[in-house]
């Protein structure tokens, strides 16, 4: 299977990833999620798959202005019928290239405990589970942590140096 291409997050991009994004998630409402300010003013470390016009999958990022060497990972989406088609994997990577070219050592990102998927795509991506306020079904989370009853799993994950 060939991949579409990757390019940088525009703001054009806003509206076609919004209309998707609920029916991606099995009609969860994760639209609030994605507010145009991601679109406007973090397109340099966000990326799209698909040509211009079109959205395969996508991955919003940005780098921390508060803390020095720490990148994240705010929001990730493959279109359903791409899914394990490894496009998951190459949005981060570009997405690790980005962090790492600005000097950062380390990314981070959250899921929700129930998103089993999510746990296990990030640890085959090298992601650590970081200590939690909680367990729940064996996975430490931090209670809370979005909201009242909004736990979430916190991954970290270290970035070797870029190359000479």
């Amino acid at each position: 299977m060939t991949l579409p291409p990757l390019r940088p997050l525009s703001i054009d991009d806003y509206e076609p990833i919004a209309s998707v994004v609920d029916d991606w998630w099995g009609g969860r409402p994760m639209r609030g999620l994605l507010q145009r300010l991601f679109f406007e003013h973090f397109r340099d470390t966000s990326f799209v798959a698909g040509r211009p016009g079109e959205v395969r999958a996508f991955l919003v990022g940005f780098v921390s202005q508060s803390e020095a060497g720490v990148a994240y990972i705010h929001f990730v989406g493959v279109d359903p019928t791409l899914r394990a088609s490894g496009l998951g994997r190459v949005l981060y990577e570009r997405f690790f290239d980005a962090a790492r070219a600005r000097g950062c050592r380390e990314v981070r990102s959250i899921t929700s405990p129930a998103n089993t998927g999510s746990i296990a795509f990030h640890r085959r991506m090298g992601f650590e589970l970081a200590p939690g306020t909680g367990v729940i079904d064996g996975v430490p989370v931090h209670l809370d942590h979005a909201g009242p009853g909004q736990h979430r799993v916190c991954f970290r994950r270290p970035l070797a140096p870029a190359l000479p």
